[in-house]
């Protein structure tokens, strides 16, 4: 089912050097020879010990897969999600070194895309955001990130895509994917060549994916267009633009809790399309609303009343633009501009039961025409603008960089509840709309906000001798949010306290240094060391259980905790050191991290009824270790293996917002393993391509008390390949078969979608997807 905007995901988050390009060298990639595998990317000196995923992983893939189920290849990486495709983001997750997703960040050619949870109105996913055909590259950064990423979330790193730009020749590529469930997904890309003897050149791509669930009925639909156009402009600049507009309608799996698995097993459907028996268990309801039992294995905390038992979804569309300027304004001189805009419309809904009678105050709702059903519909928006602009100088062995990001969002978030029909009288309102099919909605509450961020960064990168780099810098970040609740109905429980909350939160980090030294001692052997600071800016979101202080009950809490709060900061330590041969890639790194100040939200009470407690956690540290060795024993066969260890502890006992108080000390942090291995075996020869993956995922703690917990898992999957060069007249003719979740693993992927229980139980956990078939089929022209 699909949450409150604000029960986005809520899971606790906490959380490497980069080779450095001789003086008045080009950049390049390094990278062992034939080892296709993870390798180290020399292009963005600036930040440390950067991983780049290479094409030939990404191609493993079922097309349309999200880019970061390639990441979680590497070490210290979790990716999960409840589709086998990773673009359902209610239930998809990442995690980084204990960082999760929405403390990441996270940029498509210069563009950021903050904040990558559910619901969020402060950036663009990943899967939203480009066709992942579409994609030339992505760089990951092991430490805290670059200086000069634009980024209202970085705390932890941050992750770089690029997309590809439009061949030099004029042509194609079209694919098809077939797969359980009724799956099927289908690609076209057109490229113009070049056009003229400047060079101009640009594609345009069509994507449709159609998911077909695992578990009960519904779909899970996404399409997308992407165009692309470069412009050389002399031999050393150009100016390219980048559109990609996005249609998303999928139902989600409905939320569980840790009981209701154990007491109704594994696969616990919505009752879509049976709206008959939604309607009469329903009905039931209303006539005793009062005189429940408790839903089967909800520990008694999900009543059969409160449970959306019909269906949730959601539905976005997104418009995003970009310009990039990219000019050698002298030999020494460059400058770069990236100019943006994005507009998303998102309506996230699920069926709700409705009693006049209750003595609940969340049951109570009398529908005009007497259904004992009716729709809630979270209606979000944004629309942002901006502009991020950098200068590059080079003078004798320094590379000095300066720039300044601003940005604009004007955002809203609100709830509104639809009619449903009377049994017989018509069909439901579908999870993904229209919603007005029975009248006009009954607005519950709106907010709106205006956000304006404005960063700076400096640096210098310095080539001390050949095979030793200094890169230190510093960011500034300002980050101005207002507004608020300004729509209420005069029944909501916020009037008794001064109404919705309303009013400004300002988030300043005057000098946010970065810190990078790295010493290749030859080609086969390199140290790094990589320090920073960074800080977030605060989460807005609506009211409800959320990471955000415009999500209390309230205005007279909302000026409370304003008071009381402080802009989340990490501190990241990290050291590493690299081996590279043909035959062999090692990589080792030990790393600090130090967060503080971190706001989360525990979930208690009923999914209908929350209660939702902040807590300012203080500070929570992390100390961990990655490894990771890829060995080319013969021609086209590599072998990886990673092993990544997180001790991640809270440093203090807390007192949450409602006054409970919890010894918190010295208990782990949840939702992230402490322990991960991966192994994968990869093998090519001539046009065949074949790889084996297995993932082993250690315990996560679900509750912050660490009394309820999810035990470790095995993930595995596997896919094989053949390309015709040339077939029939068609060149790069290639077949693929691909099985997801090889082993037919019973795992949750999702967890604290709702938000994490500061003990015990909750309604908060989404079970991943079962073993699945992919069949494809791709052609160039």
């Amino acid at each position: 089912m699909a949450a409150h905007p604000a029960k986005k995901g809520a899971a606790l988050a906490q959380q490497a050097g980069a080779h450095a390009a001789p003086a008045h060298h080009k950049p390049k990639y390094v990278t062992a020879k034939g080892v296709q595998t993870l390798s180290v990317h020399a292009g963005h000196v600036s930040r440390a010990a950067e991983m780049v995923v290479p094409k030939s992983v990404m191609k493993q893939y079922v097309p349309g897969t999200s880019p970061y189920k390639a990441l979680d290849r590497m070490p210290g990486v979790s990716f999960t999600s409840t589709d086998p495709f990773g673009v359902d983001s209610f239930g998809a997750n990442l995690y980084v070194r204990g960082f999760f997703m929405n403390q990441l960040g996270v940029t498509l050619d210069g563009i950021p895309l903050n904040d990558q949870t559910y619901q969020s109105v402060n950036g663009l996913s990943l899967a939203s955001a480009i066709i992942p055909d579409d994609i030339d590259s992505i760089t990951m950064s092991q430490g805290g990130g670059g200086v000069d990423v634009p980024s209202t979330n970085t705390l932890g790193g941050t992750i770089r895509f690029t997309s590809s730009d439009p061949a030099d020749k004029l042509g194609g590529k079209v694919s098809q994917a077939f797969g359980s469930y009724g799956s099927y997904r289908t690609y076209a890309r057109f490229d113009s060549g070049r056009l003229n003897e400047s060079g101009t050149k640009f594609y345009t791509s069509y994507a449709r994916t159609d998911e077909g669930m695992w578990e009960g009925k519904g779909d899970q639909f996404l399409q997308q267009v992407n165009a692309k156009l470069v412009q050389p402009v002399g031999e050393r600049s150009k100016i390219s633009a980048f559109f990609d507009w996005t249609d998303l309608q999928q139902q989600n799996y409905p939320d569980l809790s840790l009981g209701m698995i154990h007491n109704l097993g594994w696969r616990v459907p919505h009752l879509y399309p049976d709206y008959k028996k939604a309607y009469q268990w329903a009905q039931q309801c209303n006539n005793s609303p009062n005189n429940f039992l408790a839903y089967p294995g909800s520990n008694g905390q999900v009543n059969a009343c409160q449970m959306p038992y019909y269906d949730g979804g959601q539905r976005e569309t997104n418009f995003l633009g970009g310009l990039n300027f990219d000019f050698a304004l002298t030999d020494h001189l460059t400058w770069h501009t990236t100019v943006y805009g994005h507009g998303q419309s998102g309506n996230y809904s699920y069926t709700a039961a409705a009693s006049a009678a209750s003595t609940d105050p969340d049951l109570q709702v009398a529908t005009p025409n007497g259904v004992p059903l009716y729709q809630e519909v979270w209606k979000n928006s944004q629309q942002r603008f901006g502009v991020n602009s950098s200068l590059q100088y080079r003078i004798a062995h320094h590379k000095i960089e300066t720039g300044i990001w601003y940005e604009n969002n004007n955002q809203t978030a609100g709830l509104y509840n639809y009619l449903e029909p009377e049994l017989g009288a018509g069909n439901p309102v579908k999870a993904v709309g229209p919603y007005n099919v029975y009248g006009p909605a009954d607005r519950v509450y709106n907010f709106r906000w205006r956000t304006n961020v404005v960063q700076t960064h400096l640096q210098d990168i310095y080539s001390i001798t050949r095979n030793l780099t200094l890169t230190a810098g510093f960011r500034s970040l300002i980050s101005q949010t207002s507004g608020g609740g300004h729509e209420n109905d005069n029944s909501w429980a916020a009037l008794d306290a001064g109404g919705l909350p309303s009013g400004s939160l300002h988030a300043t980090g005057a000098f946010l240094p970065h810190f990078n030294l790295d010493w290749r001692v030859n080609r086969h052997h390199e140290f790094y060391i990589d320090v920073s600071k960074n800080m977030r800016a605060y989460e807005v979101s609506g009211t409800g259980v959320a990471n955000s202080l415009f999500s209390v009950p309230n205005q007279q809490e909302f000026l409370r905790q304003k008071a009381q709060s402080k802009p989340a900061r990490a501190w990241t330590y990290l050291g590493g050191y690299r081996f590279t041969t043909s035959i062999v890639q090692l990589d080792a790194t030990v790393y600090h991290s130090t967060l503080m100040h971190e706001l989360l939200a525990g979930a208690r009470g009923t999914m209908f009824n929350p209660i939702s407690e902040e807590f300012d956690f203080g500070r929570i540290s992390m100390t961990g270790a990655n490894g990771s060795i890829a060995i080319r024993p013969l021609p086209g066969l590599v072998i990886t293996n990673t092993l990544s260890y997180n001790r991640g502890r809270y440093e203090r006992n807390i007192t949450s917002s409602a006054g409970n108080y919890y010894p918190l000390k010295g208990k782990s942090i949840a939702n992230y393993p402490t322990w991960m291995y991966k192994a994968s075996i990869a093998y090519t020869w001539h046009g065949l391509n074949a790889h084996l993956d297995a993932n082993y995922f250690g315990r996560r703690y679900y509750s912050f008390m660490n009394d309820t917990s999810i035990g470790g898992y095995w993930l595995a999957n596997t896919g094989a390949s053949y390309t015709f060069k040339k077939l029939a007249g068609v060149r790069d003719v290639t077949v693929s078969f691909n099985v997801y979740n090889l082993l037919n693993t019973k795992y949750i992927a999702m967890m604290g979608e709702n938000n994490n229980p500061p003990v015990g139980d909750y309604q908060s956990l989404e079970r991943g997807a079962t073993r699945e078939y992919f069949g494809t089929i791709s052609a160039a022209f």
